[in-house]
């Protein structure tokens, strides 16, 4: 059988990764990162990660290339919530604190 992600376009990987990052955000009440240039370098980064390395390993943090350790940065990272929570955002800046209303 062919696996799904040989047959989604590029640009399909991506906007799959805006969804898997959009749900997540809600779930947690985070907001996806405003700037659209930097969210899309973002989720290119996650996408192109998936397929060729079969993770979605956050783009912005090196590999060990141990990969139970490197389970930790497959994103969300485990750091993430860490960083919104003392710098507004996560180090990608694809995640940020809700600002209150």
């Amino acid at each position: 059988m062919i696996g799904v992600s040989c047959i989604m376009t590029a640009e399909e990987k991506i906007e799959a990764e805006r969804t898997r990052a959009k749900v997540y955000a809600k779930e947690k009440g985070f907001v996806l990162n405003v700037d659209e240039k930097q969210l899309s370098a973002v989720l290119r980064g996650l996408a192109r990660n998936q397929e060729r390395l079969g993770a979605a390993y956050c783009p912005c943090r090196l590999r060990s290339g141990d990969v139970e350790k490197d389970q930790l940065i497959v994103c969300p990272c485990i750091y993430h919530e860490k960083e919104i929570e003392e710098q507004g955002a996560c180090h990608c800046k694809l995640f940020f604190k809700k600002k209150s209303e």
